[in-house]
């Protein structure tokens, strides 16, 4: 792999290592703000708290996995960890997109962040499509 690739893929790894553990961490501390602040009001009951925490732990684990692949960028288990990364980008767009068209409020941080998990899809198909065109072109 060209150094061009790895090292891209390399900084998406460090950087959705670190925001998605950051955000796991946040949602297992202080579920209910984390939620106020993404979808407008707190998970209300002793079962949303739980599964918001249950998606933090899942958060953290993402955010764990890619930053521990940053180190081996040019792997193909990395290569598999982005494309995990992808389908888990859009996947939540698609659900806020969804939340948001429904009768249900948002919160102030809702927007950000749909347009941080956009960026992030954006930056997991490039690293994906770098390789191929690179070597496409040798």
């Amino acid at each position: 792999m060209h150094a061009t690739a790895g090292s891209n893929r390399k900084s998406l790894l460090s950087v959705t290592g670190a925001l998605e553990a950051a955000t796991g961490l946040a949602l297992l501390v202080m579920p209910s703000v984390v939620v106020e602040l993404l979808l407008g009001s707190s998970p209300g009951t002793p079962s949303g708290v739980t599964v918001s925490r249950v998606a933090g732990v899942a958060l953290f684990a993402l955010g764990a996995a890619c930053w521990l692949a940053r180190e081996d960028a040019a792997s193909r288990a990395a290569k598999g960890l982005v494309a995990a990364m992808l389908l888990y980008n859009i996947g939540v767009v698609v659900v806020l997109v969804l939340a948001w068209m429904g009768p249900g409020p948002v919160g102030i941080g809702f927007w950000p962040v749909v347009l941080a998990h956009v960026g992030l899809a954006a930056w997991c198909i490039a690293g994906l499509a770098t390789p191929a065109l690179e070597e496409r072109r040798s």
